[in-house]
């Protein structure tokens, strides 16, 4: 008994004593914040507004009629329109003017296509499919000039706040060309920087 009572007693002082030299683990992770989310390229969201730029590509011409003749080259030129926002769609208009030198077999030479264009299409954000159409007038080193009118569609993408690079085809009709019987048909296609006010 004696015994027994000696052992209580030395398991009962040593009780304090383990309990006292248990340390708790340490948590040595440093708690980092995730960073917040990154702010669109367009903090509005809107592609309400003015833009101008430039352009740049390809260009076929065929014609048909009272002469059967084609060529293709590289066309480029200026650009400049308004776009308004209505949310999921945006419409807008305005006016490209290209130069090109585009020989038709050593018979005639295109030189510039103007046109007056309204488009319409999609937001997607920092991107915009859209279809295109309007007015254009085609000038001819012997042909003089004439009216017409194209179709087409695009892409424009915003890389930054202002920035845009987009892609565009474009299918022209001219018809009875500068009243010579002749048709001239012009397809283009081309890269587009606009800078976006």
């Amino acid at each position: 008994m004696k015994y027994l009572m000696m052992t209580v007693s030395a398991i009962a002082l040593g009780v304090p004593a383990f309990a006292g030299s248990i340390e708790q683990p340490v948590d040595d992770s440093v708690f980092v914040p995730a960073p917040p989310p990154e702010e669109p390229m367009r903090a509005d969201g809107d592609w309400t507004g003015f833009y101008g730029g430039a352009q740049l590509g390809y260009g076929d011409v065929t014609t048909d009629g009272a002469a059967d003749l084609d060529g293709d080259d590289v066309i480029g030129g200026l650009i400049a329109g308004y776009d308004y926002d209505f949310g999921q769609f945006v419409l807008g208009g305005g006016i490209d003017y290209d130069i090109a030198s585009i020989e038709l077999d050593d018979a005639d030479t295109l030189e510039s296509v103007l046109r007056l264009k309204a488009r319409g299409g999609y937001d997607l954000g920092n991107g915009l499919l859209y279809a295109t159409g309007g007015w254009a007038q085609a000038t001819a080193d012997e042909l003089d000039s004439s009216d017409g009118y194209f179709l087409g569609a695009g892409y424009e993408h915003r890389v930054t706040q202002n920035i845009s690079l987009g892609g565009e085809a474009l299918f022209h009709q001219f018809d009875d060309f500068d009243d010579s019987d002749i048709d001239i048909d012009a397809t283009t296609l081309q890269a587009r920087l606009s800078y976006r006010f």
